[in-house]
Formats: structure tokens, C-alpha cells, sequence
């Protein structure tokens, strides 16, 4: 069971990350001002932070820099949740140190996979020294060549 810190200021938003949160079984924690998101995320020690960007307050993307400045938050990793889809929006929510990117409105399936992803891949460790949640949202997610069910093209 992880615990999963959920930053997000629609009600209806929050109740849907919650319920699929907690019906995979996970611990979800929920904070609707992101101006007590750093202190909510120190209390209850989450093993991923999933945040909308368009915040009231501070935004998301602020958020995101504030927690990878953080010493005792940097290593927890970040799914960024957001209906931004514009060009380039991607590469700067990466940029501001979230692992991945999913757009609203959100796919069921995508929602809980990256987010075992993330969990998977903080557990990691990775001889490179790049950080293996990175890899989170890249490929489509199927078989590879090699697995199982996986075809050379």
C-alpha cells in the first residue's frame, strides 16, 4: 500500500483520484490548497505526489519546484495531472522535476498505470545514476519485442 499525497482543487477531481486510488489499494491524502502542500506532503511522508498544475495560490509548477528543493521531498516522485495540452506544456512540467504527465480528462487505465510506474520505478535503483521514474509515460505501454505477446515489426 502506498501513500499518495493528491493536490487538486475540483472536488469532483479529487473524489475520482481518491476512490481509484484506494480501490487499487493505495492510501490517498488530499490537500485542496496548494499553500499547504509542502507541510502536508512533510506530515504524511507520501511514496508519490500527484498534483494538478492550474492551481489557485501557488501553481502547480511552482509546486513541483518547491518539493524537488526540498531535502526531505526531492526523491518522492511526481505525477503532474493537468488539462494543459498545449504544445510544450509536457516538457515544461518535466522540466520543473514532475516524472509524468497525464492530461485530463483523465483515462482510467493510464491514470493507474503510470501511477504503478512511478511507485515501481521509485523502488528502483538505476546503475546510470538517472532516476528510473523518468521513464514513466515513455512507449506505449505494450509488449516489447522480447516479452511476451511483444512482435518484431
Amino acid at each position: 500500500m502506498a501513500k499518495i499525497l493528491i493536490v487538486e482543487d475540483n472536488a469532483l477531481n479529487i473524489k475520482l483520484f481518491c476512490d481509484l486510488l484506494a480501490a487499487h489499494g493505495h492510501k490517498p491524502e488530499a490537500v485542496t490548497d496548494s499553500r499547504n502542500a509542502l507541510d502536508a506532503a512533510r506530515e504524511f511522508g507520501p511514496d508519490l505526489v500527484i498534483t494538478d498544475i492550474q492551481l489557485p495560490h501557488v501553481s502547480g509548477l511552482d509546486l513541483i519546484r518547491l518539493i524537488r528543493k526540498d531535502e526531505q521531498l526531492a526523491s518522492i516522485p511526481i505525477m503532474a495531472v493537468t488539462a494543459y495540452s498545449a504544445h510544450g506544456d509536457e516538457e515544461r512540467i518535466r522540466a520543473a522535476g514532475a516524472q509524468a504527465y497525464v492530461s485530463k480528462p483523465i483515462s482510467v487505465v493510464k491514470f493507474a498505470q503510470t501511477v504503478d510506474e512511478l511507485l515501481a520505478a521509485g523502488s528502483d535503483t538505476d546503475p546510470t545514476g538517472e532516476s528510473p521514474a523518468s521513464w514513466a509515460n515513455e512507449g506505449d505501454g505494450g509488449a516489447g519485442p522480447s516479452e511476451p505477446g511483444g512482435e518484431e515489426v
